[in-house]
C-alpha cells in the first residue's frame, strides 16, 4: 500500500478521536491521558499524543499510530483496518502497483466472504422451512426464542449432498472457490459435497460483522456432534471467539466478559440478559484469542462445565488470561451441569450466584494444581507462569501472590525461578523498594539504546549523528536496525515502519521531553566524546586482530607497520570531537 494514502488518512483522522471512542481522556500538560484498554488497569497509564500521532501506555508499553490502535481494540488485521479507517477519512483506496498474486488472493477473500454471506441467508431460509422442522424443534426445546435466532443468524443446512453447491452455482460462483472457502468438501475421487448436512447453523461473524465462517451441530444422529469450518483464506479458528461480534458493546462498556465453552451457552447467556458473553470454538483457548478479547476489557470469567474435561480447560484458559494482565475469576459449576442447564432451570438469578461466587483465577490454578499434583509438577508450572508473563511489572506483582498460594517463602521461590528470566525484573523491583539506584534500560553508555534514545528525542541531530559514525558503535542487530529507519526516514512519518518493539522504544522516548539549553549542550558534547571514544576502540581492537593475523602469517613488513599504527593511535581527553 503507497504509504501515501496511510498518512493522507492519519491527516484526515486525529488519533485522540479515534481512542477517545474506547478510552476515557482526559488533557494533561498538552496531551491526553486514559486508563489502558490493553490490560488491567484503572488509572490513567496511556498516553495519547495528537500532534504526533501516536500513543504509549507506560503500564504495558503498548505503542503505535492510530491504525495500530484501533487493529488491536477491534482485533483486526492492517487490511481491514485500513479499509475500516479509510472510509471514515473519505479517502478511495484504489489499488496501487502490486504483483499479481496480491491481487489474485485479494479477490479470493472478497468472493469467498460474498459466499459466507450469501450461505448464511440460504441457511437461514432453509431453517424457515419444512426442511427445517426439526432444527426448530430442538431451539424450542432449549429455550431459544426468536430474537436470538435472528441476532445470531441462526440457520439449517438439509441433508441433501449437494443443497448448497447447487444454490452456489446458481449464483454463478465455482465450485473451487466454494472448496477454498470451506463450504464444500472434496473426496479422494474428486466429487464435491456439502460440509454442513443435517446440521443446525451457527454462522461465526469478524468483529466488523462479517460472516466468516459456520459452525454445525447435528439434529437427528451422526458423528461428530459439532462440526466446525476449517481454516480458510478468511478464517482462522485459533483467532476468532464466537458471539465476540455480538457482544462487544457490553464488554467495553462494562470492561467484564463471559468465556464459554459452547454455542448454546452463548446463546442461553445473550437470551438471559448476559450480553457479554462469547465462546471458543471446538478448540482450546489460544493466546491469540485471548489478546483479541483483552482488547475489550479488563476482568474476563470463564463458565465452563463442572466436569474434570471444563476444569483442565478453565486452568489452562485461566493461566493465558492472567498472563495478558487481565484479571480473571473461574465459575465453578457442579459436576454434570453445564451454562444453558442452569439458565433453564434455575434463571438469571441461580446462575448469577454462582458468578457471584467465582474464585479468583490465580487462587482456582494453586488449589487445582495442589490438589492433584506432585510438588515438582506444581513448581514447574509455577516457573512457566511466571515466564509466560506479558510485562516485568506482572512478574513482580504475581511473584508473592503465588509465593503465598503455594505456601513458600517469596525469596526461595525467587531462588528457584532465577534461572527462568523472571528474577531480573523482580529483583529490580525489590531494588527500587529498598531504596538503591536502578539505572534505566538503555541509560549506560554502552547500550545501544543510549544513542539510539537521543536521535528519538533529538530528531534535529540524526544527520550530524550519522556524519560522525554513530551506526560503527552500535553493537545490537536490534540498534543496527532500528538506527537505519531513523536515518533513512528521519523528518517523516517512521511509525509504519517500524516493527512493535521499536514502536515501543520509539514512543516511549517521544514522550520524554526534550532536553534544552546547556543541558542539551552539555549531553551533546558527552554523547560526541563517547562516540568517538567507542569509534577509537573499535579502530584500536581492528589494529590488533590485523596484528595477530600478520604475526601468525609471519609478515614482518605488515607487523611492523601495524605496530607504528597502534603507537600513533593514543587516545586524548582533550580532543575536540
Amino acid at each position: 500500500m503507497d504509504k501515501g494514502v496511510i498518512q493522507a488518512i492519519k491527516e484526515k483522522l486525529d488519533i485522540a478521536d479515534i481512542v477517545r471512542r474506547y478510552v476515557e481522556l482526559k488533557p494533561v500538560s498538552g496531551r491526553w491521558m486514559g486508563a489502558c484498554p490493553f490490560h488491567q488497569e484503572t488509572k490513567p497509564s496511556m498516553s495519547v499524543n495528537s500532534e504526533e500521532g501516536f500513543f504509549y501506555c507506560f503500564g504495558c508499553q503498548a505503542s503505535g499510530d492510530v491504525f495500530d490502535f484501533y487493529s488491536r481494540i477491534n482485533g483486526l488485521d492492517f487490511s481491514e483496518t485500513l479499509e475500516q479507517l479509510a472510509a471514515e477519512a473519505g479517502i478511495e483506496l484504489k489499488p496501487g502497483k502490486v504483483d499479481p498474486d496480491a491481487a489474485k488472493r485479494s479477490s479470493e477473500r472478497r468472493i469467498i466472504t460474498e459466499m459466507h454471506e450469501i450461505s448464511a441467508s440460504y441457511f437461514s431460509r432453509m431453517l424457515e422451512m419444512r426442511e427445517g422442522r426439526s432444527a426448530r424443534e430442538y431451539l424450542l426445546k432449549r429455550g431459544i426464542n426468536s430474537e436470538i435466532i435472528e441476532k445470531f443468524r441462526l440457520g439449517y443446512s438439509s441433508d441433501d449432498w449437494q443443497g448448497l453447491q447447487n444454490f452456489l452455482v446458481s449464483k454463478k460462483y465455482t465450485i473451487d472457490h466454494a472448496v477454498k472457502g470451506g463450504l464444500l468438501s472434496k473426496n479422494d475421487r474428486g466429487r464435491t459435497y456439502d460440509r454442513f448436512r443435517g446440521r443446525l447453523i451457527f454462522p461465526i461473524q469478524s468483529l466488523s460483522g462479517k460472516i466468516i465462517a459456520f459452525g454445525g451441530r447435528i439434529i437427528i444422529e451422526g458423528e461428530p456432534k459439532y462440526l466446525n469450518s476449517s481454516d480458510t483464506p478468511i478464517y482462522k479458528k485459533g483467532d476468532h471467539l464466537y458471539g465476540l461480534s455480538q457482544a462487544r458493546t457490553t464488554i467495553a462498556r462494562t470492561k467484564k466478559a463471559l468465556l464459554t465453552e459452547g454455542y448454546m451457552d452463548v446463546l442461553s447467556l445473550h437470551q438471559f440478559g448476559y450480553t457479554n458473553a462469547c465462546g471458543v470454538l471446538g478448540t482450546a483457548l489460544t493466546p491469540d484469542q485471548v489478546k483479541r478479547l483483552s482488547g475489550f476489557c479488563s476482568r474476563v470469567d470463564l463458565v465452563f462445565d463442572g466436569d474434570s474435561a471444563g476444569m483442565k480447560a478453565a486452568l489452562r484458559s485461566a493461566e493465558m488470561i492472567l498472563a495478558q494482565g487481565v484479571a480473571c475469576g473461574v465459575v465453578v459449576l457442579p459436576d454434570g451441569e453445564d451454562v444453558d442447564s442452569i439458565l433453564q432451570t434455575k434463571g438469571a438469578e441461580g446462575f448469577q450466584k454462582f458468578l457471584d461466587e467465582a474464585r479468583d483465577g490465580l487462587d482456582f490454578c494453586i488449589a487445582t494444581l495442589k490438589a492433584g499434583h506432585a510438588p515438582k509438577e506444581i513448581m514447574a508450572w509455577a516457573e512457566k507462569f511466571i515466564s509466560h508473563l506479558s510485562t516485568d511489572a506482572l512478574k513482580a506483582f504475581y511473584l508473592p501472590k503465588l509465593a503465598s498460594g503455594l505456601g513458600v517463602a517469596e525469596i526461595g521461590l525467587r531462588s528457584v525461578l532465577s534461572g527462568s528470566g523472571a528474577s531480573a525484573s523482580i529483583e529490580k523491583k525489590s531494588e527500587r523498594q529498598s531504596g538503591l539506584r536502578i539505572v534505566p534500560v538503555g541509560s549506560h553508555e554502552n547500550d545501544d539504546k543510549y544513542f539510539l534514545r537521543f536521535a528519538v528525542r533529538h530528531p534535529e541531530f540524526v544527520q550530524e549523528l550519522f556524519e560522525r559514525g554513530v551506526s560503527q558503535v552500535l553493537s545490537s542487530h536490534w540498534g543496527k536496525k532500528l538506527w537505519s529507519k531513523i536515518a533513512a526516514h528521519s523528518g517523516e512519518d517512521i511509525l509504519p515502519y517500524l516493527d512493535n518493539s521499536e514502536k515501543s522504544f520509539w514512543t516511549g522516548c517521544r514522550m520524554q521531553p526534550s532536553l534544552e539549553g546547556d543541558e542539551l549542550s552539555n549531553e551533546w558534547r558527552h554523547l560526541c566524546r563517547v562516540i568517538a571514544k567507542k569509534r577509537f576502540s573499535v579502530g584500536r581492537k581492528q589494529l590488533m586482530d590485523a596484528l595477530r593475523q600478520a604475526q601468525a602469517q609471519g609478515d614482518r613488513e605488515r607487523v611492523e607497520a601495524y605496530l607504528k599504527a597502534l603507537n600513533d593511535s593514543v587516545w586524548r581527553d582533550d580532543e575536540q570531537h
